[in-house]
C-alpha cells in the first residue's frame, strides 16, 4: 500500500502554502547544481536521491588509488537541510498527469546487511510525493552490453562507494600475492589489473593506477612490483575516441612507454571470477577488473510512460528549453530533464559529461528562479564547450578544446606538463566548496602537502 507524502507532513507549520514545490530527482552534476542555485525562499524544494552526497566524478580515479581521500570527492546533500527537504530514496514511477511520484526508500532494510543497489532489492514501504515542478536528473547506469558475468565480477567507477571498493581490492591483491604459499604464476595473475573501456575514465584510472604501482607499491612491495601489470582494453580502434587524433596518438605512446598495455579492437565475450574471456586472446586471468564502457539508461527513464525517448540512448527527449517532450510532441512546461538522463531533440548530440550536465543545471536554475518571479527565460539552452581533459600519468595530461569561433574546425591542443597544470587547476577551481578546496589541496600529492609528504594511503579497512 502506498503511503501519501501529504499525510505525514505539516505544511501549515513549516512551509507557506503560497510556495510551489520543486522536486529534484538525483544529486549528481545536474541535480546537485540545481539544488545549489535554486531560490529556496521562493520555492519549496524537495530532493530525492539514493545517495546522500554529490560525487565530484573527475576525482574518483584519484581516490580509488589513494592519491586523494574520499572526502575530497563528495559534497553532502544535507548541508542544505532543513531549508530543503531530502529523502534518501528511489523514484520508481512518475504520473505526469497527476504530478505524482512513486518512491521507495534506498536505506537498508531493518535487520539486514546487504547493500541496497536498486529499489527492487528493498522490501520497505513505498510512498508518494506530489510536485508542481519536476527536475529529472537521475543520471545513467554503467553499460555492460549484456556481457555475461560483468555485474557479478567487475568493478565500476561511478561513485565514491565504487572507488572505495576498488582501492580495497587493489590492496587485497597485493596482500594475497604476498602470501608465501603462492607461486610466481599465481602472483602474476593476481597482480594483473584489467580496465575495459578506453574513454577518459578508463584512461585516467589506468594512469592513476600506474602512478600508484611505480611509487608506494614499488617502495612497500618491492618484491611484488615486478609482477604487476596494467592492461587497457577497448572495442574501438583507438582509445579516447572523442579527442583529436594527435592527442590519442600521444596518449597511446605515453601510456605504452610507461608500461600500460593497450589492446584496442578487442572484444570481451564473458567474465568469470578472476578470468576475462577475450575473443582475440582467449582466457585472461586478472586480480581486478574495472569496467568503464559507457552509459545505460536509468531504470526510471526506461519505465517512464507518456514521454518521447531518444531511439539510440533511450534517454528522455527535451526541447531546447530542457522541457520533457510528451508522446504528442508537446513540451511539458512543468518538467525538465538534464544530465545523462536527457537528450535535446533535433540538436547536435552532446557528450555525456559533467560539463554538459553542469551547464544545463546552471541554465535551468536561472529559468526556475525567473519563473518564481512570474518571468520566463526565452533564450534556449546553448552548450559552450570548454574542452576535454584527461590525465595520462606521471604528471602528464592531454587537453582538447574546439574553437569557439566560426564553423571551421580548429582545435586548441595541449599535452604533457602544460596540460597537466590545466587539468589540476581546472578541477581545483571546480570543487564546490571551500571545504573541498582545502581537502583537495591538502591531500594532493603533487602539491607536496599531506599525501606528497607521507605518500598515498595503503590502509585497507
Amino acid at each position: 500500500m502506498l503511503t501519501s507524502h501529504l499525510s505525514h507532513r505539516n505544511f501549515s507549520v513549516s512551509i507557506a502554502r503560497s510556495k510551489q514545490r520543486v522536486v529534484i530527482l538525483g544529486s549528481g552534476w545536474g541535480g546537485y547544481n540545481v539544488l545549489r542555485g535554486i531560490d529556496k525562499k521562493r520555492w519549496d524544494v524537495t530532493v530525492l536521491s539514493p545517495n546522500t552526497f554529490f560525487n565530484f566524478t573527475p576525482l574518483l580515479a584519484g581516490t580509488a588509488v589513494g592519491t586523494l581521500e574520499f572526502r575530497c570527492a563528495v559534497e553532502p546533500v544535507r548541508k542544505y537541510t532543513p531549508e530543503v527537504t531530502f529523502y534518501q530514496a528511489w523514484c520508481d514511477d512518475i504520473d505526469f498527469s497527476k504530478k505524482l511520484l512513486t518512491c521507495m526508500p534506498a536505506t537498508k532494510p531493518v535487520g539486514t546487511e546487504e547493500q541496497v543497489e536498486t529499489s527492487t532489492t528493498h522490501k520497505g514501504e513505498p510512498f508518494t510525493i506530489k510536485y508542481d515542478k519536476l527536475v529529472i536528473a537521475v543520471g545513467a547506469y554503467s553499460q555492460t552490453f549484456n556481457v555475461p558475468g560483468v555485474k557479478e565480477h567487475a568493478h565500476f567507477l561511478k561513485d565514491v562507494t565504487d572507488a572505495r571498493e576498488i582501492r580495497s581490492r587493489i590492496l587485497e591483491c597485493f596482500e594475497q600475492a604476498n602470501q608465501p604459499t603462492l607461486s610466481d604464476v599465481e602472483r602474476r595473475n593476481l597482480l594483473h589489473f584489467c580496465i575495459v573501456g578506453g574513454g577518459p575514465t578508463g584512461v585516467e584510472f589506468s594512469a592513476e593506477l600506474h602512478d600508484l604501482l611505480h611509487t608506494e607499491i614499488r617502495k612497500h612491495y618491492p618484491h611484488l612490483a615486478k609482477f604487476s601489470k596494467i592492461t587497457l582494453y577497448d572495442v574501438a580502434p583507438n582509445i579516447l575516441g572523442t579527442f583529436d587524433k594527435s592527442l590519442v596518438k600521444y596518449t597511446e605512446n605515453t601510456l605504452s612507454r610507461e608500461g600500460v598495455n593497450i589492446l584496442t579492437s578487442h572484444h570481451v565475450e564473458r567474465v568469470e571470477k578472476g578470468k576475462l574471456f577475450i575473443k582475440e586472446q582467449g582466457e585472461v586471468p586478472f586480480g581486478l577488473l574495472v569496467w568503464s564502457t559507457g552509459l545505460a539508461p536509468n531504470p526510471l527513464v526506461e519505465v517512464a510512460q507518456g514521454v518521447k525517448k531518444d531511439k539510440k540512448t533511450s534517454s528522455l527527449l527535451t526541447n531546447s528549453h530542457l522541457n520533457v517532450l510528451m508522446d504528442n510532441g508537446r513540451p511539458n512546461h512543468d518538467v525538465w530533464a538534464i544530465g545523462d538522463a536527457s537528450t535535446i531533440e533535433d540538436a547536435a548530440r552532446l557528450p555525456a559529461t559533467a560539463q554538459v550536465a553542469n551547464q544545463k543545471a546552471k541554465y535551468l536554475v536561472k529559468k526556475i528562479n525567473k519563473l518564481a518571479k512570474d518571468r520566463d527565460s526565452p533564450e534556449p539552452f546553448e552548450f559552450h564547450n570548454a574542452g576535454s581533459l584527461a590525465y595520462i600519468g606521471n604528471w602528464k595530461a592531454v587537453y582538447d578544446r574546439p574553437s569557439n569561433g566560426s564553423d571551421e574546425v580548429f582545435l586548441t591542443k595541449e599535452t604533457g606538463r602544460i596540460a597537466w597544470l590545466l587539468w589540476r587547476s581546472a578541477y581545483f577551481t571546480m570543487t564546490l566548496s571551500w571545504r573541498n578546496n582545502d581537502l583537495y589541496f591538502c591531500n594532493d600529492p603533487y602539491t607536496k602537502t599531506a599525501s606528497g609528504i607521507f605518500g598515498r594511503d595503503l590502509t585497507r579497512f
